[in-house]
């Protein structure tokens, strides 16, 4: 990567905004916030690519782990923490590490991006392997903590993504997939939370979603591993029931009881008239696949 990077640059167009009203300078934001789908297109290549790998590694029993620093470690730290309330995950299974810890995620943690020590032992204090996959996130492809864990990862045979918003960068040739979504210059120049932190936040959406529904944990759509740990979520359970087999909402509300509230065995319960023991065997059968478990004669 050769003179200033993208992120970094100061655009003509913005060089007044101190001068715009209110309703201008949304109006300005927004229309710059709308070249982002289109940049997160471009890429749709590379990131599918790099899921259909993850994928796999995660099948052979291997975990996600997110690194990052700033504003890039706290999109991939909430990326990691939505994953076991949305898909029922182990909260080992999908990781998320920034640098400074657990400080940074509040305020900013002065020198941790450049600890490149800190970088290293964030992979080996996990024991990454060769089964597991690691993103690292830097909107500039330069966080040196970053480069470290990427690089370490690497070594250690895990596979490597890199997701920057800058061509060609140190981090993007140290992964085995770069994912590269180029916004350009932001609206205050350098100010990476802006459209890179947009960008970002949409391709880690992409990573954990489209990971987890291909490992199974989704059914049409439809939250089916969610735990359900409060009312509002114990709703959505019953509406989930009740819609996917055809019961009535009281009948989608007992099974789930029977289930423990757990949706895919009352999904089961409810169609074939099961015990919970029995949708279980039915599902450990069919290796948790509700769609297989549900067209099995």
């Amino acid at each position: 990567m050769t003179g200033e990077p993208a992120t970094e640059r100061r655009d003509p167009r913005y060089g007044r905004i101190d001068r715009l009203t209110s309703e201008e300078l949304a109006r300005l934001m927004n229309a710059a916030d709308a070249t982002v789908p289109a940049a997160v297109a471009g890429a749709i290549p590379a990131i599918s690519t790099a899921i259909d790998a993850i994928v796999t590694r995660m099948r052979a029993g291997g975990r996600l782990i997110y690194v990052g620093a700033g504003t890039s470690g706290r999109l991939a730290v909430l990326d990691a923490a939505e994953c076991p309330p949305t898909f029922g995950t182990d909260p080992e299974l999908v990781q998320g590490v920034i640098a400074g810890g657990e400080p940074a995620l509040r305020r900013a943690v002065e020198g941790a991006e450049d600890d490149t020590r800190a970088g290293t032992a964030a992979i080996t204090d996990r024991e990454v392997g060769e089964l597991d996959a690691v993103v690292g996130v830097s909107a500039g492809g330069g966080a040196p903590f970053v480069l470290a864990a990427l690089t370490e990862a690497g070594r250690r045979g895990a596979l490597t993504v890199a997701l920057t918003c800058n061509p060609g960068t140190p981090l993007s040739r140290a992964a085995s997939h770069p994912i590269e979504v180029v916004v350009g210059p932001e609206v205050v120049a350098g100010s990476t939370r802006l459209r890179a932190g947009t960008a970002q936040k949409l391709v880690l959406n992409m990573i954990s979603t489209i990971t987890m529904v291909r490992l199974g944990r989704t059914h049409g759509g439809a939250m089916v591993e969610m735990p359900v740990t409060n009312a509002k979520l114990a709703e959505r359970a019953v509406r989930m029931v009740a819609d996917l087999t055809g019961v009535s909402r009281e009948t989608a509300h007992a099974t789930l009881e029977a289930a423990g509230w757990r949706v895919k065995p009352a999904i089961l319960m409810a169609e074939r008239a099961l015990t919970p023991d029995e949708a279980d065997t039915l599902l450990q059968h069919h290796g948790g696949d509700l769609e297989a478990a549900r067209e099995f004669p």
